[in-house]
């Protein structure tokens, strides 16, 4: 086993790894950016070295300090988590040609499956089902839209190099199929810098399955069965499950032995996942099963395969580059029970889920469940990394009891003065389709707006708060020549709310603010008091951007008549496209952006003109 162990990553999966590796006796060395110079993984590490700026592109992603960064500190083997380096097959081979182990795939195991169509060719030679498409070279607009009416819409535009549901578009009509592809051709530039697509039909009820596979130097390779991701949003996966609801025996092992094969046609040494799209429409069935990719690195959602095989997929991935055989033989490996994960973002639900930046002064989580997180209370939530905060994994007897111990762990999470998802999270999870195991990948897009937590609390919980920052003695409420006072103006959130309630009349000092925390969800409560606005909402037609960023595309020009809805320009954060659109019909009096530039949250970029009447 190895003695030392350099971490190429941050956050939750650097935590997570450090935890295992301590557990081993290996001594970790964490690497930092500047915005991370106090992380929790810094912190949890024996050794951390500075590798530069914030941006992924100038520390995270820059190869050669990561090795350097190992070679100095001692490190025996490179860890490259998740996401930035973790499926480049050059960064990968570099770390072996410094004499450094890489805990991971050979680059030739990650070349031949890191790019989707080389892949898919690779598999239909291996006997493995595969979705209708094109996966041509010839990558011209004109020819992948001729593509696109063959196969008929609606079609699905993927960058090859893609992963995480960046570089991906569902295309309706032959109409929108240029601007999708412009657009997903940008994000996998910024993302991968790699802008070939291919084109997949797309399945009406998709069912999104994977199947975690690992392998040996001895030739071993094993499956720890499947997953459910089909609750997605955008193509990025919301909660995950094991296994599957609606998995029968035969088709657990069709789909499993075809990601064994899948493995073994690449030599796959280490830990994977097969990723399968089903059609739901008649219940799981192998036949209707087929490939779609294969992440070649361990899966964010791995914590629900080890809470039901018991196995802890870091220790075996740290054996295997080991040189160890695999842990168990595939006899030796069971179901237990049901498993389910939530992803925690820090982001608004009623603001189009986009990210919520800023400290962490109030970060409980709640009890019964696993957490995974790489942030605690004080940290800071940066624009330069994806803003997920936590991962929260319940595990039952049965699916129901994983469901219901999942959505209390949310209920209790208090999460302050940033926004989050546990709200939306609870409702996904007590959705009467979900709650039944009615998926599809459609299933959040349908739901809309019966998933978005509610605007403000209770009235019950309301009163109550502002009742502890009313407090007047026995005369509390009282007025001259008038009924005794039962509501007053209070601000939530900084907007003005008139609550029902009846004042404390408990002696003491007044509070100067409450937190109203319900369902996930937490609003701050304050006594009245007469400001100005704090900001533009579009109301007077000024466009604010609505955090730091980059513009991508700017679609008008000043003095264009504008219509409600009409995209206006594309702001590029947290590594996702954002479309800022008009409010109104009307007129572009005043445009302050340009594609290239850098934005600051709550610069003005556009002012618009209502049209009178």
């Amino acid at each position: 086993m190895m003695k030392s162990l350099l971490i190429a990553n941050r956050g939750e999966i650097a935590c997570r790894i450090i935890r295992t590796a301590r557990r081993l006796g290996i001594r970790t060395v964490a690497v930092y950016s500047d915005a991370d110079a106090r992380a929790l993984h810094v912190r949890l590490a024996d050794e951390a070295v500075h590798i530069g700026p914030s941006p992924v592109r100038e520390s995270y992603l820059i190869g050669e300090r990561i090795i350097a960064a190992a070679q100095a500190t001692g490190a025996e083997a490179v860890h490259p988590g998740y996401g930035f380096l973790s499926e480049n097959a050059e960064f990968a081979q570099a770390v072996v040609d410094a004499g450094l182990v890489w805990v991971g795939p050979d680059a030739a195991s990650i070349t031949a499956m890191g790019l989707k169509d080389a892949a898919k060719k690779l598999m239909q030679d291996a006997g493995v089902p595969t979705t209708p498409g094109y996966l041509g070279d010839d990558q011209s607009p004109a020819r992948l839209a001729a593509e696109a009416d063959v196969i008929g819409y609606p079609v699905l535009i993927k960058a090859v190099a893609g992963g995480g549901g960046k570089g991906m578009r569902k295309v309706d009509t032959a109409g929108d199929f240029d601007e999708a592809l412009a657009s997903c051709r940008r994000e996998a530039i910024s993302s991968f810098g790699n802008e070939h697509v291919l084109l997949e039909k797309w399945i009406t009820n998709p069912r999104h399955i994977e199947v975690q596979i690992f392998g040996d130097r001895q030739g071993q390779v094993v499956h720890l069965f499947e997953r459910d991701c089909s609750l997605q949003r955008r193509h990025q996966k919301v909660i995950e499950e094991a296994p599957a609801p609606g998995m029968d025996a035969g088709t657990r092992e069709a789909i499993c032995q075809a990601a064994v094969r899948a493995a073994k046609a690449v030599n796959y040494v280490g830990a994977g996942t097969i990723e399968f799209i089903a059609d739901g429409s008649a219940g799981l069935r192998a036949d209707h099963i087929w490939f779609m990719e294969m992440n070649t690195r361990l899966q964010v959602e791995h914590p629900v395969t080890e809470e039901i095989t018991g196995q802890d997929l870091v220790e075996w991935q740290l054996r295997v580059a080991s040189g160890e055989p695999l842990p168990k033989a595939q006899d030796e490996l069971a179901i237990n029970g049901w498993a389910m994960e939530a992803r925690l973002y820090a982001e608004d639900p009623a603001k189009g889920f986009l990210p919520s930046i800023g400290r962490l002064d109030t970060f409980t989580l709640g009890a019964g469940c696993r957490i995974d997180t790489g942030v605690e209370q004080g940290a800071e939530i940066s624009p330069f990394y994806d803003p997920m905060i936590a991962k929260v994994i319940a595990h039952g007897t049965d699916r129901d009891a994983a469901r219901t111990a999942l959505a209390t762990a949310l209920k209790d999470t208090v999460i302050w003065p940033l926004k989050t998802n546990a709200g939306f999270l609870v409702k996904a999870l007590e959705h009467p389709d979900f709650s039944a195991a009615r998926l599809d990948t459609g299933l959040i897009e349908r739901a809309g707006d019966a998933l978005m937590p509610p605007a403000r609390p209770d009235e019950a919980l309301l009163a109550d708060a502002a009742a502890t920052i009313s407090r007047g003695g026995m005369l509390a409420g009282f007025r001259l020549n008038a009924d005794r006072r039962d509501e007053a103006s209070f601000l939530l959130d900084g907007e003005p709310v008139t609550v029902p309630f009846v004042p404390s009349t408990e002696e003491g000092p007044q509070r100067d603010e409450a937190l109203v925390a319900q369902a996930g969800q937490a609003w701050r409560l304050t006594p009245w008091r007469a400001t100005g606005s704090a900001g533009g909402d579009a109301s007077d037609g000024t466009i604010l951007s609505p955090m730091p960023g980059r513009i991508i595309a700017v679609s008008i020009a000043a003095g264009d008549r504008v219509s409600r809805g009409q995209k206006l320009l594309t702001l590029e954060a947290m590594k996702m496209e954002h479309t800022l659109t008009a409010p109104f019909d009307g007129t572009i009096a005043d445009l302050d952006a340009a594609e290239g530039d850098q934005v600051t949250a709550g610069a003005v970029l556009i002012r618009i003109d209502r049209d009178a009447g």
